[in-house]
């Protein structure tokens, strides 16, 4: 295992690792709302390990990351985009395949809107939001957010505690062992309130860059996902046409977790496609005025 410093938008120090063979193809995990590299545990100590690069980090405001308190840190989809370039581009990943849990859907798409998909070679969605308005409230995301958010960013410390506590237990469908369960409790009370609040400050529509999307997707969702709802999954999927859907019967919000060998094995075969999906576009770019280029998306 390596520990990296990254420097991320606007100067801001983020916090990496990774496992796996460094001459290997990469993938790039990213975690979700309160979350940090931890919650990838069951993948970069697996066998994944064996054959590929794999690269957690932690997110702005999280984990062992840079948190400054203040909202403007998290609101703005450049800073976000940025990022995840500079971990790409810092650590030397070429075309890593993206896997992104939760809200890290959102941070995906800010991504591809503003650095396109040269670097991307495929994207795999797990539990993924890419939208976030009111209308979405109850339909996409579900009631064990919702429940959870307001106890969640308050600066009242026993209430916050109280909804982390449920939170956690919520979004696995079967319950978590004790020590997995205690330690999502550390890695999520280890994020501010007030930083939680912030990544909420936002109104997000992603659809324009789900249909603009020309690498290979598989989106990964558990059927009784209540924090963010399978319709986000079918959503995403119908944006998406050419993307694959993996759903997990008696699964929740985090199938990696709940059932990580499928999941793990479910990657694998996902991110030697997209290898090869992704060396057959560069075969037929070489040569021209594209290669090596992915326009951006356009912001209007």
């Amino acid at each position: 295992m390596k520990v990296h410093t990254v420097t991320g938008g606007a100067g801001l120090r983020l916090h990496v690792r990774e496992w796996g063979k460094e001459d290997a193809p990469s993938i790039l995990f990213i975690h979700g709302w309160s979350q940090n590299h931890l919650c990838w545990k069951n993948q970069y100590e697996s066998m994944l390990a064996e054959d590929f690069r794999l690269v957690a980090l932690d997110l702005r405001g999280h984990g062992m990351s840079e948190a400054p308190l203040e909202t403007e840190y998290y609101t703005e989809p450049q800073l976000w985009a940025d990022d995840i370039a500079a971990v790409v581009d810092q650590l030397n990943l070429g075309s890593p395949v993206f896997v992104g849990w939760s809200y890290a859907g959102f941070i995906i798409c800010d991504y591809l809107r503003a650095h396109g998909t040269a670097k991307v070679a495929g994207i795999n969605f797990v539990g993924a939001a890419t939208t976030l308005n009111n209308a979405g409230f109850g339909t996409l995301i579900g009631p064990g957010f919702l429940d959870h958010v307001i106890g969640a960013t308050s600066e009242d410390l026993p209430g916050n505690i109280e909804a982390i506590r449920n939170f956690v237990r919520g979004y696995t469908y079967s319950q978590l062992p004790s020590e997995v369960f205690e330690t999502a409790i550390c890695w999520n009370m280890a994020v501010p309130a007030k930083i939680r609040a912030a990544l909420l400050a936002r109104e997000i529509d992603s659809d324009d860059v789900l249909t603009a999307l020309a690498v290979p997707v598989l989106v990964t969702h558990g059927q009784e996902d209540t924090v963010i709802l399978p319709a986000m999954g079918r959503h995403l999927l119908a944006l998406c046409p050419e993307a694959t859907a993996s759903w997990y019967a008696a699964t929740g919000h985090a199938p990696f977790l709940e059932n990580p060998t499928r999941f793990n094995d479910e990657l694998c075969r996902f991110a030697d496609d997209a290898k090869v999906s992704r060396k057959g576009i560069s075969s037929r770019l070489e040569g021209s005025t594209l290669a090596g280029t992915s326009p951006p998306y356009n912001r209007t």
